[in-house]
């Protein structure tokens, strides 16, 4: 709104630039996020407390006492990322509004989980709950494909000039990303801050490939993809991370709230359809390192019980076999937060060695 009425309306040079506008998103976004943090946080608490509380099933003993903690929390974060987005972003960017989408569809498939959950104790069906991810990614996936601007091309950190054009075959290709970072992220989110952590520095990380992919000169410079119009999600992202460090402030141990499903899936789905538009898929899979490690577990542990009749891991994910282990739970997350800078590290050299 700020771009299209002080810019366009009002020929205020300032409002133009992305990296202006991306600074006070995020600084906006944060803000929302302590303001009305409180607000959501007491009303779910109530409503939490009233229907007995919940806890996550297949956890520790010790998460018994976080029986009234509120979950849902990631309503707090898509609030405050939506308004900070229509106040900084171009309203007439196609890629703002897909990825939009995506946020606020995952959120509200994984609001409606938290709520059964809380309400029955079981949530939705696992088979209802991924036939409705799959047909949202596959809306999210038809509509980049369709979009004149954007192409079907997969391209290799790495390596400068080794690329895959999939053609329709990229549908499906899309649709495995959003849906399983959108999962895997969901898996993460077990312990206080978490899958906030790596989410934030996976978001950003992704906020310097957005804004590289948009610019002409530095795409060329460093061999990545010219994606016309995807520099804009650099102010939508850096909204996302002062929302994210405004939820932060309340889920840091001992966690006033917990993101929820409504957090986790929207997360997830937002960083899948960026790395689709960024043309970085597989560099997501390695700044999101710790959501692969966490998806792997679990099915590592099914296969192996299934096959042996034994446990691999002591509980999985596996942040719960570090708690099974002894492991206090802040020294997990602060751990589990340092190997994710260095995952990023890594993904951003990805920048230079091509």
């Amino acid at each position: 709104m700020f771009y299209h009425l002080l810019y366009q309306y009002f020929d205020i040079n300032l409002f133009k630039y992305i990296t202006f506008r991306g600074f006070y998103a995020l600084i906006t976004s944060f803000f929302i996020s302590l303001l009305i943090g409180p607000y959501i946080i007491r009303k779910l608490k109530l409503f939490q407390k009233k229907e007995g509380g919940y806890v996550r099933e297949y956890t520790p003993n010790g998460h018994a006492g976080k029986k009234h903690t509120p979950t849902m929390g990631g309503v707090l974060i898509v609030f405050a990322v939506l308004l900070s987005t229509l106040l900084w972003c171009r309203l007439d960017n196609f890629y703002v509004w897909i990825t939009l989408f995506a946020m606020l569809s995952f959120a509200v498939l994984g609001g409606w989980d938290d709520y059964q959950k809380i309400k029955t104790k079981k949530g939705i069906s696992a088979k209802v709950k991924f036939s409705v991810q799959l047909l949202l990614a596959f809306v999210i996936a038809v509509a980049l494909f369709l979009y004149p601007d954007f192409n079907s091309i997969l391209y290799f950190p790495f390596l400068k000039n080794f690329f895959i054009d999939l053609g329709v075959f990229y549908i499906p290709f899309m649709i495995f990303i959003i849906v399983g970072t959108s999962n895997a992220v969901n898996l993460t989110d077990g312990l206080d801050g978490l899958a906030i952590g790596p989410s934030l520095i996976a978001i950003g990380t992704f906020t310097f490939f957005a804004y590289i992919a948009g610019h002409h000169k530095l795409a060329s410079y460093l061999h990545l993809p010219y994606i016309a119009g995807s520099g804009e999600l650099t102010v939508f992202l850096m909204a996302f991370l002062g929302a994210g460090l405004g939820f932060l402030w309340f889920n840091s141990f001992p966690a006033e709230v917990f993101m929820g499903d409504a957090g986790s899936l929207s997360i997830g789905a937002v960083l899948g359809t960026v790395a689709i538009i960024t043309k970085q898929e597989i560099v997501l899979a390695i700044v999101g390192g710790i959501f692969v490690v966490e998806t792997l577990s679990v099915i590592l542990q099914v296969a192996y019980f299934k096959t042996t009749g034994k446990r691999l891991f002591l509980m999985a994910p596996i942040h719960h076999h570090f708690e099974k282990k002894g492991i206090e739970e802040p020294k997990i997350v602060t751990r589990v937060w340092i190997i994710s800078i260095l995952l990023a590290i890594i993904a951003l050299s990805t920048l230079k060695i091509r």
